[in-house]
């Protein structure tokens, strides 16, 4: 969507994306390493053999367990626009839309010989724009193109989670981070100077002079660094309360005047607005400055570029091989871009991706799964339950609130109970895919914008069904997993307790874990951002979040590289506390108490297996690098081996001792929830 990114991230288990389903009901010893001991290295252990099986494609700079079942996903959501192709679709329908798109992306005779003409009618208008026209040119691009200056959204209040308020961010990088701008060793010197070149050669291919493109080049790379240099790190944005600065429209009007906010809000659909919340200020305040402070021609430059580089996958091959050898080739360290069906793929299952969803659900997903997964979910709701109730650093009464917040949940499972409406949406095949896809855009800028000021529909999903993922949304205080999930090797009907409680149970987990990780604490059982802890309990708790950081700070990613504890330590309190609830709740099984091995490993063995297994990926250096910068997620390897060094079950299941590599004094485990 065009709308500025949510300001409360929702806090998901996983980061990829995965391929052929497991053909073994269970731990299936081919994907282990059993030359390796698991005290010395627990991943390679438990998913060294499925790694060395499915080797890095050159499509992926990474690719894992999961990137494997959304491989699967695509194929089955190919099968799917197959199926309504081979029928005639009714115009305007639904089925007619996700056609249309589907072949415009595939058609690449078309958009080889349109080439950059489809931008032009939006260049010449950038071209031709007057310093007075600049309120109204950013509102345009704001509905369709792209977020020039700063982006706007909605989503529920922070402090009143039932209705929705406006939000507003500032400023915007094109690379995945600060510090690709800010950092001044030679290999980031060198990515900078590509990504100057990058933006060289866009201009060049939309028609601008060499010495237009070049003057661009600066003047857009001189604005990046310095929204960089304003920008909180992604860490500290962690903290909520650093991003809830409410400005009235007035506020608004006396300390960022470049902007008519008045014309602004009411071109946008939204007259009545009258205030928002500002998520940084000092970026908005170097937005300001450079409103005032650009010459006309370099204003012209960068809004070009935000036009320009937004439809680079829209247009001729020759725009997405310049962003592929950027963003894939030099960022991420990708051989080969992805064959055009997959990214075809992307236009009907991103922007009509409840329509592609009742479809796959209807085939893919047994109602069976579902009753499945919500006995499971209750069981490990009370294992957490048990968690809180026996923990030695929380008092009583901050207790009663968490097991409040915790029976409060809202679970999802599958799909939506009502499915959105597309009917309004209009797609046109006699149209350039770039100018349906700014339809397409401002149909959803418009269905986000329509919500201000109403109460929040918490019936709403923020994943397709389609999506590998899990998350915690906290201000609806909810866990959702989407269908495509729900499958081997994460969740198998035909496996044995240990598997499933390794795999999908730790995701369950770790979704209800993320209600209680450092940012999730921050909002009651109401969803609001409100104080519900001791000044007591939060002090122990900091300290044990902040041991747990250290830990994860000395581990060195890539190339001397660190882990960053403090932007992974939501996702690592998760992990953690993830694998420890629904351990408990596996110990409660049948299975566990009987205690029999199967293939020589005992439940408890397996479970950690499980959990090991689902984690396994090979990435290439950039990307462990970009990971590791840009994610809140770790890297799967310290998900699973720094994490498991703080659990005494896993200590005891492989017999690892002091002296092994796997090992961490007993004083130096981290016990959180």
């Amino acid at each position: 969507m065009n709308h500025v990114k949510k300001t409360i991230a929702i806090a998901c288990m996983v980061l990829p994306a995965i391929a052929a389903v497991a053909q073994v009901h269970g731990i299936n010893k081919a994907d282990m390493d059993l030359s390796v001991a698991p005290g010395q290295d627990f991943y390679e252990y438990a998913g060294g053999g499925w790694m060395k099986a499915n080797p890095l494609k050159p499509e992926y700079s990474s690719y894992g367990v999961f990137n494997d079942l959304a491989e699967n996903n695509r194929k089955q959501l190919r099968s799917l626009i197959e199926d309504l192709q081979k029928t005639q679709q009714q115009p305007g329908s639904n089925g007619q839309k996700v056609i249309d798109l589907y072949d415009m992306a595939m058609d690449s005779v078309r958009l080889n010989k349109e080439g950059a003409a489809p931008l032009q009618h939006d260049l010449a208008i950038v071209k031709a724009l007057k310093r007075s026209d600049l309120t109204r040119e950013i509102a345009r691009q704001h509905l369709c193109m792209g977020n020039p200056f700063f982006g706007i959204g909605v989503q529920g209040d922070l402090m009143n989670s039932n209705m929705n308020v406006l939000y507003m961010d500032a400023g915007g990088m094109s690379m995945p981070d600060r510090d690709y701008y800010l950092n001044t060793d030679a290999k980031s010197k060198k990515i900078q100077q590509l990504f100057r070149d990058y933006i060289v050669k866009l201009f060049t291919l939309a028609g601008y002079s060499k010495a237009d493109a070049q003057a661009a080049s600066k003047t857009v790379y001189n604005m990046e660094y310095q929204f960089a240099k304003a920008m909180m790190s992604r860490a500290e944005a962690r903290d909520y309360t650093k991003q809830y600065n409410i400005y009235t429209v007035e506020q608004l009007q006396k300390e960022y005047p470049a902007v008519n906010w008045t014309e602004y809000f009411t071109l946008m659909g939204i007259p009545a607005t009258k205030q928002v919340i500002l998520a940084q200020p000092k970026v908005m305040a170097v937005a300001q400055n450079f409103m005032k402070t650009l010459t006309d021609k370099q204003l012209r430059y960068y809004l070009a570029y935000n036009i320009i580089s937004g439809a680079s996958g829209e247009l001729s091959d020759a725009f997405r091989d310049a962003n592929f050898d950027f963003y894939g080739r030099t960022l991420s360290g990708q051989k080969e871009q992805k064959p055009r069906w997959k990214r075809a793929l992307g236009y009907p299952n991103g922007m009509l991706g409840e329509v592609l969803g009742q479809l796959y659900v209807a085939k893919y997903f047994p109602s069976e799964s579902k009753t499945k997964m919500l006995k499971l979910i209750e069981n490990l709701r009370k294992s957490l339950a048990t968690h809180i109730a026996n923990l030695t650093w929380m008092s009583d009464s901050t207790k009663i609130n968490a097991l409040v917040k915790l029976n409060s949940y809202m679970v999802k499972v599958g799909y939506p109970d009502k499915w959105r409406d597309y009917s309004k949406l209009s797609i046109d095949p006699k149209l350039s895919l770039y100018e349906n896809v700014k339809n397409v855009t401002a149909f959803d800028t418009r269905y986000n914008l329509d919500k201000m000021d109403k109460p929040v529909d918490k019936t709403e999903w923020g994943m397709t069904p389609q999506t590998v993922n899990a998350y915690y949304n906290p201000l609806n205080n909810e866990i959702v997993f989407p269908a495509a999930i729900l499958q081997p090797p994460f969740f198998d009907p035909k496996a044995d307790d240990a598997t499933n409680y390794g795999a999908i149970g730790v995701v369950i987990g770790h979704e209800m874990t993320h209600g209680f990780d450092d940012q999730g604490r921050m909002f009651d059982a109401n969803g609001n951002m409100k104080g519900w802890w001791t000044e007591q309990d939060s002090k122990r708790f900091n300290a044990l979040a902040e041991k747990l950081a250290a830990q994860f700070d000395k581990i060195v990613v890539v190339n001397g590289e660190h882990a960053n504890g403090h932007l992974t330590l939501g996702e690592n309190i998760a992990d953690q506390g993830g694998l420890r609830v629904s351990y408990d709740a596996f110990k409660n099984t049948q299975e566990y108490q009987q205690g029999k091995p199967v293939d020589g490993f005992t439940p408890t063995q397996r479970f950690y297996l499980s959990y090991g297994r689902i984690w396994a990926e090979n990435m290439t250096d950039e990307a462990m690098y970009q990971q590791t910068k840009s994610d809140p997620h770790s890297i799967g390897r310290n998900r699973v081996n720094a994490t498991l060094r703080n659990i005494d079950t896993f200590y005891n299941a492989f017999n690892i001792k002091s002296g092994d590599k796997m090992w961490l004094d007993p004083a130096d485990r981290v016990v959180i929830w």
